[in-house]
């Protein structure tokens, strides 16, 4: 199956400046690895801790753009392969899977559930309520339509009360670390065709670098495990998310590494 890459470089709620230049490196290693030139969308600017209200409209540009590349990359019959800086930027993917995939599911493999609302996100960060938006549960302006009973958020374990409920209420399937089987993630995803998103704070602090890190996660070895129990053929596309460049007692080449072993299980043969 033929590859397309994307790589984001346009602001989308950053709070921190390493993941737009992680979006980059890997965006430039995966394009080595598939042998395909990246579509790159955007162009970086600097970290603001603002609130969704404000990182909403300053990234209309850069969400249209990502939607648009995405778009291309599907009419052309590719598997795209997104390198994204933050979870935000699938305001506009989520939205174009469910229209082309309605009987997608999607592995949404985090430490969080992103799926706060207005009403109930305690920070405002736009990156905790893509989830929600994406399911419908407010209005982003980008779409929606994933039906939240085929999402499976794999590795959570930092998840808001309120946040708790709407998942609960909505029927998204949440696994714990421990839950985080190879197994459980096959049989959730059964015979349907898969959209993977990756935010690398589902791994324990320490491997890949993530501005929102949280304790007790799953090693890499565990996530390459989960990518190879999925049937290759099921892959509709796979986003990475949130690799944080800049850590100083991580070198940026060992978690590069680490992300290139990972998915080379979903372009096996």
């Amino acid at each position: 199956m033929e590859h397309s890459l994307i790589v984001s470089q346009g602001r989308v709620a950053d709070r921190t400046g390493g993941a737009l230049v992680g979006a980059r490196l890997a965006g430039d290693a995966l394009s080595a690895l598939l042998g395909v030139d990246a579509q790159v969308v955007g162009a970086p600017s600097a970290p603001v801790e603002d609130d969704w209200t404000e990182s909403l409209p300053a990234a209309v540009g850069t969400l249209r753009e990502l939607r648009s590349a995405l778009s291309a990359g599907l009419d052309a019959g590719t598997v795209p392969v997104l390198a994204t800086n933050t979870c935000a930027a699938s305001l506009a993917t989520l939205p174009e899977v469910a229209a082309r995939y309605p009987d997608a599911v999607v592995l949404w493999i985090d430490a969080h559930g992103d799926f706060n609302t207005p009403d109930t996100t305690g920070s405002g960060y736009l990156g905790g309520m893509v989830l929600a938006a994406a399911c419908g549960l407010w209005d982003s302006g980008h779409g929606a339509g994933l039906d939240p009973t085929r999402v499976a958020i794999v590795g959570a374990r930092d998840i808001d009360p309120a946040e708790r409920e709407l998942l609960d209420s909505a029927g998204v399937r949440t696994l714990s670390p421990a839950a985080s089987t190879p197994d459980a993630v096959r049989e959730f995803v059964g015979d349907r065709p898969v959209w993977i998103h990756v935010d690398w704070d589902v791994l324990e602090p320490g491997y890949i670098p993530a501005a929102y890190r949280v304790p007790d996660g799953l090693l890499p070895h565990q996530v390459a495990a989960i990518f190879a129990a999925l049937p290759a053929d099921a892959v509709r596309g796979v986003e990475l998310a949130e690799f944080e460049a800049g850590e100083p007692d991580i070198p940026e080449h060992l978690s590069i590494e680490l992300i290139l072993e990972a998915f080379q299980h979903l372009i096996r043969t």
